[in-house]
């Protein structure tokens, strides 16, 4: 019998790659060999030897004892995971652990469910024959932090939370000092949670084994009722969740090893950041505005309100005058239900999402390269590349996990390229840094694209067979004028090419891209050349490569697939064909607009010419969040009728004519769709706090005043309709998703799709098109009185507008934003760290703390949106993408001086680390 080994001298069959641990596992179960420093997502490591096993070669031949955990298994092997010798080791390895460790389990937090306790017990320890002698009992407890806690006195040196630290996270806070009996793990230079750099994932609180790390939500004890598996309501990776509750109360987020997206791992949003749920500012009833001051109403008087206000506003003036601006923090089905109704019901097709404001590029630019607008490969697929090409985006703070995996892969010899005016974490890891001025992207990936034609790099076969456009293209990438594209970005042309013979020697090459591409004026071409990039070397439709846009909040995809934008329906059907105008009409039941409807600037715009008169708004805080804030406020005062469905009373909220309270992700069920296309269960933990709803069910009741026959939201009943008029959701099932979900396209037959365009394109062929590089108007005419450029961003600790995070523990950790700039700048105007600068564009000022580094380059300033206190915003600019609308976010022309007072920092850590890619 070939690859057969023996437990208990009967044979089973193994697998390639097996350790003995999990070869006897899967064949005799999980308790079957206990241990202590093993964990799902850790590599064996073999410190507990408590997985020690006796092999032989021969039956009933000489054993040898080995740890099973990092053992390769054999053809041949005699196991024996249980014979007296091994029952003896065991036992006498935890008396020894033992005699260092309290003997409080019954007041200790993790009773019931300490891995010590329960090995104890498989061992057989009854009591302790060592006599008693120095211990560590005395190790005092760290609750510095706002999440983690630690008692060291508890630890048993198994380095599951060093490991953790280093493996998974890969920031190498953790690590084990002294030798022998006087070591002991330390944060840091031996700090405090707090002083440390951690980065508060709760990695090492969820690998330790006993309470020796664990975190103030209590989250490995057994005090929990039920456990939830859902996904997080924070950025595009999409984590799994795993909720413990009790009653109508959150205790506490865990992520579950088995979880292909995360395997394990979170971020400190993903798995601290929850008590905004039943935070005190929760909205709990609708509320009208009446004589400038909002009162408490019933469902029917708002509904009442909004059902007049419609019927008014319809009849009155057309369809047209009414427009939805929708939530990529709501599930597809709310998401394709909101789009439903501003269609169907109301008649027009204003319908927008934030989508416009962050990824609306990508779509455009994939779409007319490729043919569809989303990620072709997966995640996973970073354990299978060659190279990374990351551009525009600090996955480590604004896409924690994913960033991690790509700073582990890197830090394995994976070489990355990174296109970024700030010096971001990962950009210290990357073999070539192109520290390019922003607003310059276009510039650079076209020497990039030069050089790659001129060193002879291009994958010639896949040209010819899979695309089209290349001799036009080639043409003019060939005589580009690399010596001023140089000048304009300020990337040499030697970083340039060495960056380009990098990514085209590569037998399979990567590109991740985030904000940092799509918010400026040349966006969508942007994202057209990272396409075209990945054609000209043959990066498309295998395992290893692609093109993959980092989604910002965790529904952008979702929302866009599910229709909501005014040019394209459920699908991205083109509205103005007219045979998906009919095949809408049929399925809705009722005729739909023809015309392409406003994008969020031209509501804006439209409503300042009194060409719009009613506003719905569901979770999205535009004042605080869309460019040239004054601009929305004027907005949405022009507005007769504006109507804000939210969780709080956010900056938009206070204008509003009524506010509706939705439902947060514990409080209703649906799916969300993440950055690789994969489509996951939304699984309600809570009923809706107060008299809150489900935000689908919110506006199914306003279909049904309105006289259409919609029935009540369910998950199911939603899914089973989005599956009938979205081709890439035919096979998607409410009971078909699992644990794991399915990435769309998906077969009626339920067979999903991890890489697309394996064999052509959607469009057929691949596009080539050559963009050449365009100064932004922003700059353009405003770079003499406004020399610098503000570049807006996202940190770690915070999302979006804040609204959610900042009613968390998290703002204990940042509590503020700040200014990043250069040294250089800082002393040419006299500004040291702490100080308030006054920040001046064309659209007004914001003062703001200093923050002086060199993580920016001269002439670039940057800062975060995340606290209304500051409203960046008021100073970004009218300027947009030139195709698909999305706001220039990234290069806004200012001003700075040093600005009255100074005064430290106060209740901020790892400032120095707190700008990232950027919006949500």
């Amino acid at each position: 019998m070939k690859n057969f080994a023996y437990i208990n001298d009967q044979p089973y069959a193994f697998e390639p790659g097996e350790t003995i641990l999990s070869f006897v596992r899967r064949h005799k179960g999980e308790d079957s060999i206990p241990t202590l420093c093993d964990a799902p997502n850790l590599e064996a490591f073999g410190s507990c030897r408590v997985c020690s096993v006796d092999v032989a070669l021969e039956q009933d031949g000489k054993t040898k004892t080995l740890a099973s955990c990092h053992t390769p298994i054999a053809h041949g092997q005699y196991i024996y995971p249980d014979s007296r010798s091994i029952r003896k080791l065991r036992k006498n390895i935890i008396e020894l652990v033992v005699t260092d460790h309290p003997l409080d389990c019954l007041t200790c937090e993790v009773n019931g469910n300490c891995e010590l306790q329960t090995v104890a017990g498989q061992v057989g320890i009854t009591g302790i024959r060592y006599p008693e002698g120095e211990n560590h009992l005395d190790r005092k407890k760290d609750n510095s932090h706002p999440y983690m806690v630690s008692d060291l006195s508890k630890c048993i040196n198994c380095y599951r939370c060093v490991r953790a630290c280093d493996e998974v996270q890969g920031e190498f806070v953790l690590s084990m000092a002294g030798r022998g009996f006087d070591s002991k793990i330390i944060k840091g230079m031996d700090q405090t949670f707090f002083d440390s750099d951690c980065v508060s994932c709760g990695a090492c609180a969820q690998a330790c084994p006993t309470a020796a790390i664990t975190d103030v939500f209590q989250s490995k004890s057994n005090r929990v009722t039920e456990k939830t598996r859902t996904t997080c309501t924070y950025c595009g990776v999409g984590c799994n969740l795993e909720v413990a509750s009790a009653g109508d109360e959150v205790l506490s987020i865990t992520a579950p090893y088995d979880a292909e997206v995360n395997s394990g791992h979170t971020c400190v949003k993903g798995r601290y950041a929850f008590q905004f749920y039943d935070h005190p500012d929760r909205l709990r009833s609708p509320l009208i505005r009446k004589d400038g001051e909002f009162v408490k109403a019933t469902w029917e008087e708002a509904y009442d309100l909004i059902e007049s206000k419609i019927r008014e506003y319809k009849s009155g003036y057309g369809p047209d005058f009414l427009a939805g601006i929708s939530s990529s923090r709501c599930t597809n089905e709310e998401n394709y239900l909101m789009q439903k109704f501003m269609r169907a019901v109301v008649g027009t097709n204003n319908i927008d999402g934030c989508a416009r404001v962050c990824h609306s590029p990508t779509a455009l630019g994939m779409q007319r390269t490729f043919g569809t607008g989303a990620a072709t490969n997966s995640i996973e697929d970073l354990y299978h590349t060659e190279c990374i090409l990351l551009i525009g985006a600090n996955p480590t703070e604004a896409h924690p996990v994913t960033g991690a995996r790509i700073k582990q892969v890197v830090m394995k010899g994976v070489p990355l390229i990174v296109l970024d005016p700030r010096k971001t974490e990962l950009a210290k890891y990357a073999q070539h840094h192109l520290a390019l001025r922003p607003g310059t992207n276009v510039a650079v990936l076209n020497m990039m694209m030069h050089y790659i034609w001129k060193d002879g790099l291009i994958d010639q076969s896949f040209i010819e067979h899979r695309t089209e456009g290349f001799d036009q293209f080639v043409e003019e990438i060939s005589k580009l004028d690399v010596d001023e594209m140089s000048r304009i970005s300020g990337v040499s042309k030697e970083e340039a090419r060495a960056a380009a013979i990098t990514y085209g020697k590569a037998a399979r090459a990567m590109s991740f891209h985030g904000l940092g591409v799509t918010e400026h004026y040349q966006g969508t071409f942007t994202v057209m050349q990272i396409a075209n990039l990945a054609m000209l070397t043959g990066n498309i439709g295998k395992k290893g490569v692609g093109v993959n846009p980092l989604r910002g909040q965790n529904n952008v995809q979702g929302s866009a697939d599910m229709g909501v934008q005014p040019h394209q329906g459920a699908g991205y059907l083109d509205i103005t064909q007219p045979e998906v105008q009919q095949r809408y009409s049929t399925f809705y039941g009722v005729d739909v607009p023809k015309h392409v409807g406003f994008k969020i600037p031209e509501m804006f715009d439209a409503a300042m010419n009194g060409k719009l008169k009613m506003i719905w708004i569901i979770g999205e805080d535009v004042v605080q969040t869309d460019p040239n804030t004054q601009k929305v406020i004027k907005a949405l005062e022009s507005t007769d009728f504006v109507v804000v469905q939210e969780l709080f009373m956010t900056e938009t909220a206070k204008y509003a004519d009524v506010v509706l309270p939705g439902a947060s992700f514990l409080e209703k069920s649906g799916t969300f769709t993440n950055g690789e296309r994969r489509v996951q269960r939304v699984n309600q933990v809570l009923k809706p706090i107060g008299n809150a709803k489900a935000d689908g069910q919110i506006i199914i009741d306003m279909m049904q005043r309105l006289g259409y026959d919609q029935p009540d939201y369910t998950p199911d009943g939603m899914l089973e309709e989005i599956s009938q008029i979205v081709p890439f959701f035919a096979g998607i099932k409410w009971d078909n998703l699992g644990k794991q979900g399915k990435q769309w396209p998906v077969r009626e037959d339920g067979q999903d799709t991890e890489i697309l365009h394996a064999d052509s394109f959607k469009r057929g062929k691949g596009y080539f098109e050559f963009h050449p590089f365009e100064e932004s108007a922003e700059v353009e005419e405003n770079q003499k009185e406004f020399p610098y450029i503000l570049t807006t961003n996202r940190n770690l600790v915070h999302y979006n507008c804040g609204a959610m995070t900042r009613r968390t523990g998290n703002v204990q950790i940042i509590s503020e934003d700040v200014l990043f700039i250069h040294p250089e700048d800082a002393a040419r105007h006299f500004i040291e760290e702490g100080d308030l600068v006054c920040l001046e564009s064309a659209r007004g000022k914001v003062d703001i703390k200093a923050h002086v580094s060199d993580e920016v380059r001269p002439g670039v300033v940057s800062t975060t949106f995340h606290f209304p206190e500051i409203m960046v915003n008021n100073i970004t600019s009218d300027v947009h993408d030139s195709e698909a609308m999305c706001p220039e976010y990234k290069v806004v022309s200012v001003r700075m001086r040093k600005s009255k007072g100074k005064y430290a920092i106060k209740g901020e850590k790892r400032v120095g680390e707190a700008v990232s890619e950027v919006r949500g």
